[in-house]
């Protein structure tokens, strides 16, 4: 009994862990971008348009990450992704700027 109430523990534990695993950009982006970057909803820059993402990568990830996470445009702070980390926006930006060229 003590031992599969350790193991349960012990299991329950490790939880919080795997749910705080990073997700990669394709998966932000198809979960929480690509209902306005796929379409340009209210001026988002697209996915697949070259020019519309080399003009928005200009001054850099560091800028269009602050932005991102700042809002910009319709888009809301953090767009939808109000649990993202820094590091999963900007798998996701640089999602949309690999598949936009």
């Amino acid at each position: 009994m003590k031992k599969a109430l350790l193991a349960l523990t012990a299991a329950a534990m490790l939880t919080p862990a795997a749910a705080m695993a990073e997700r990669d950009g394709a998966t932000v982006y198809n979960t929480k971008c690509l209902a306005c970057h796929m379409s340009g909803v209210a001026g988002a820059p697209k996915v697949g348009d070259a020019a519309a993402w080399a003009e928005r990568m200009a001054p850099g990830m560091d800028a269009v990450l602050a932005s991102a996470k700042k809002g910009k445009g319709a888009m809301p702070p953090m767009g939808t992704c109000m649990d993202c980390s820094d590091a999963e926006l900007t798998a996701a930006i640089q999602y949309m700027v690999d598949n936009s060229k």
